[in-house]
């Protein structure tokens, strides 16, 4: 079993690349009991960076070692690492309770128990002897989920475990983790959405084009990307006064009007900016027609954040 003083997962100046494409570029990083989450864009390396955990990839440079022990080709390690791939899928003929004794089998295992406490840590016992191509989305998350886990293992990877699932089957998803966690093992959950990882982590690796941008608990996390300024188009009229009004506000760092007449704002806090804006669009007399958001998306934010 693993402990808090020595790491569970250790990726020591990790690269991977195929051909002249570069999917992971010199990551290091430790993993320790807990839940840890990477967080990145789709196309970041967050697969790839599990994978090479996981021992399914071969780093080009550098090394990983869990407990303590090179992964890559080690089957006795296997055993003690739970996985669950993004696009792994289900037999829709094999029921869930098959689906559990399957993995225990290709675990070495005959233990019928360990089945039941699979299913049960799940929380699918009612639903055991049904097809899984009966199942909901969350219901074969948790499946699979117990899958992964039917051996005890003590390194957990779960790779966009939250894709596709409703809110409800997030917060089931959620207490199944965090009942996990309680056991000493080191769970590493990816995700391309910040509030999936705030909710299940108690760490968070960033990852953009496959290098560590960043380190921490979310609150860290959550303020290295507001550090980040945002751009917003307003349409108006009266488009030169109201330039002029806004950048006026403390929190706006720029403002120009494009070539369709639209004002174009630079802003770290686009609250104070849309509270702001229909008062001195009112003062001057202007009509406001919009406040849009111009790259609220996690890949421009994450871009943002490696390119400081």
């Amino acid at each position: 079993m693993t402990t808090a003083s020595r790491p569970a997962v250790e990726v020591q100046n990790v690269s991977k690349w195929y051909g002249s494409v570069v999917a992971v570029n010199e990551a290091s990083f430790d993993i320790y009991p807990g839940v840890t989450g990477i967080l990145g864009p789709n196309g970041a390396g967050k697969t790839t960076l599990l994978s090479m955990m996981c021992g399914l990839v071969k780093p080009s440079r550098g090394s990983v070692r869990v407990l303590g022990e090179e992964v890559q080709g080690n089957i006795g390690l296997y055993r003690r690492i739970g996985v669950m791939l993004e696009h792994d899928v289900l037999y829709p003929f094999m029921t869930g309770r098959d689906f559990v004794r399957l993995a225990a089998r290709l675990q070495g295992m005959n233990d019928e128990a360990a089945v039941d406490r699979a299913i049960h840590a799940a929380n699918l016992e009612d639903a055991q002897h049904r097809p899984t191509g009966t199942y909901s989305r969350g219901m074969r998350q948790r499946i699979r989920l117990a899958g992964a886990i039917v051996h005890e293992p003590d390194v957990l990877i779960l790779d966009e475990p939250l894709n596709g699932t409703d809110p409800r089957q997030r917060v089931e998803f959620a207490d199944f983790v965090a009942r996990l966690s309680t056991q000493g093992k080191a769970i590493l959950i990816s995700s391309h959405i910040l509030e999936e990882v705030e909710a299940l982590a108690d760490r968070i690796l960033l990852v953009v084009s496959g290098k560590l941008a960043a380190a921490g608990d979310f609150h860290a996390i959550r303020e290295k990307l507001d550090e980040r300024p945002f751009h917003v188009r307003i349409g108006a009229s009266k488009q030169r006064e109201m330039a002029a009004a806004l950048v006026a506000l403390d929190s706006v760092e720029s403002v120009s009007l494009d070539e369709s007449g639209s004002i174009e704002v630079l802003t770290r806090n686009v609250a104070e900016l849309q509270r702001m804006a229909p008062r001195l669009a009112q003062d001057i007399g202007s009509r406001l027609y919009r406040i849009e958001p111009l790259d609220d998306s996690l890949e421009s934010v994450f871009s943002y954040v490696v390119q400081r």
